[in-house]
């Protein structure tokens, strides 16, 4: 396809797209014209696209159709019916994108928990910075315990969401920087292996795994996959490949963006567990295997339905039309 020749062919057309898009009151021939030339310019779109890829022209009409398909279906479509592909689509597709990221996330954290756990252990001084021989013991023989049970249920796991979710969404939100994710992982890290040896330095390890495990892995899980998002976003204007680090921010923006969606109820999911079955009196095997369906469970969202989503051609990102020009383009 010429593309100069195909645009000046049609540019009366496009023309009067715009035009049209550009109005907020229509007469019933306008109304009809708007339709008729927004059916036509889509058509010549996914032409130009199949042809040519992306073009200063097709941005071009991009734009105008969006303004046009606003004119004609109002504020969008109804919300509620974008969830069904939401989260069949759009969401695991998101987290896919990232799952090495986060198996690599959480073998780092880890690793850093391990070294601190270690270095505590095993270097005088480093645990009397955390408290009194006698304030440790009372932590690790009563308050790490009773952590779990001496506030309602309810209000326990309001608690622990509302905070398991803002960290979340701010290692997404803030990812950008570079800092933000990889300073809040890290600090969870330190804390996750310091709180071990002060428990195993008072004889009560298997209490604290005990103790983590049913709500844990989901909820460590979840942390390490928003942190993996914050890094994808802030590696996508770091390293944009062929596209302005502009387009590549906003697209990389926009797909993982859900993911802080996708994570606020996974955590929710690790707080109903942290509140109502971490402290309850059940045998061992049933909160931990509980916990460990909920892990298994968002391994499979992400892994399995992720896959199925990707393979359709999802990428977490908008559809076309709600995205709008790649590019602003000067009139």
């Amino acid at each position: 396809m010429d593309l100069d020749a195909y645009s000046a062919a049609h540019r009366d057309e496009w023309e009067e797209l715009a035009r049209l898009a550009a109005k907020r009151r229509f007469s019933g021939a306008e109304a009809d014209a708007l339709i008729e030339h927004y059916q036509a310019g889509a058509t010549q779109l996914s032409a130009i696209t199949t042809t040519s890829g992306q073009s200063v022209q097709g941005d071009r009409l991009s734009l105008s159709l969006s303004r046009a398909r606003l004119r004609f279906t109002g504020a969008g479509s109804n919300v509620l019916s974008q969830l069904p592909r939401f989260f069949g689509a759009q969401l695991p597709a998101a987290l896919y994108r990232i799952r090495w990221l986060s198996l690599a996330v959480t073998a780092a954290s880890l690793v850093i928990a391990a070294l601190y756990f270690v270095w505590a252990l095993n270097t005088p001084g480093v645990l009397a910075h955390l408290g009194t021989a006698a304030q440790q013991q009372q932590y690790a023989d009563h308050d790490f315990v009773s952590y779990y049970s001496e506030h309602p249920s309810a209000s326990f796991f309001g608690r622990v969401w509302t905070n398991n979710a803002w960290l979340a969404a701010g290692c997404v939100a803030f990812g950008i920087t570079g800092v933000y994710a990889p300073y809040l992982l890290f600090q969870n890290a330190q804390s996750l292996g310091l709180s071990g040896a002060l428990m195993a330095h008072n004889g009560q390890l298997d209490t604290f795994f005990l103790y983590i495990s049913p709500h844990g892995q989901l909820e460590l899980y979840s942390v390490f996959t928003a942190g993996a998002a914050g890094l994808a976003i802030f590696w996508s204007w770091i390293a944009p490949g062929a596209r302005t680090r502009a387009q590549a921010l906003a697209e990389g923006g926009r797909a993982l963006i859900t993911v802080a969606i996708g994570l606020i109820l996974s955590l929710l999911v690790s707080g109903v567990i942290e509140g109502f079955v971490t402290g309850q009196p059940w045998p061992w095997p049933v909160k931990i295997g509980i916990g460990t369906l909920a892990i298994a469970g968002f391994l499979f969202y992400q892994w399995v339905v992720g896959r199925w989503a990707a393979r359709a051609g999802e990428t977490g990102d908008l559809e076309e039309f709600d995205r709008g020009a790649t590019r602003l383009i000067a009139a």
